[in-house]
């Protein structure tokens, strides 16, 4: 059993794939680590909202939420709207898929595919 132990000449090896760069996963994973930011996401999953309708969900100043809210739009989670002076949020359309391929052990992100004319 002495020869299945871990050590620095004998490392356990989980998998023969290459290791993934974090890096491009650390802004949308940091981004949704917020526990307002995280509301907000599962409040537009719902259906889009300006910042007055979802400030009745999420108690805190309108500038500190259009904050948040910028933060996501920032990293592609949340796309915007204008209706006159107001602002309208929405979830990005893929929004979902860059979560999940950005989790630890998902595939990568397919590209969106585009509808060609025919």
């Amino acid at each position: 059993m002495a020869d299945a132990m871990m050590t620095r000449e004998n490392p356990v090896v989980l998998s023969d794939a290459r290791p993934v760069d974090p890096a491009p996963a650390m802004p949308l994973l940091t981004a949704v680590a917020d526990p307002i930011r995280w509301t907000a996401l599962q409040l537009l999953a719902d259906s889009d909202s300006c910042v007055c309708n979802l400030q009745e969900h999420i108690p805190i100043a309108a500038n500190l939420l259009s904050y948040h809210l910028k933060v996501l739009r920032d990293v592609g989670l949340v796309t915007t709207s204008r209706r006159g002076r107001w602002i309208d949020y929405a979830l990005a359309p893929d929004a979902l898929e860059r979560l999940a391929a950005a989790l630890p052990g998902a595939a990568p992100a397919r590209p969106t595919a585009t509808k060609s004319a025919e």
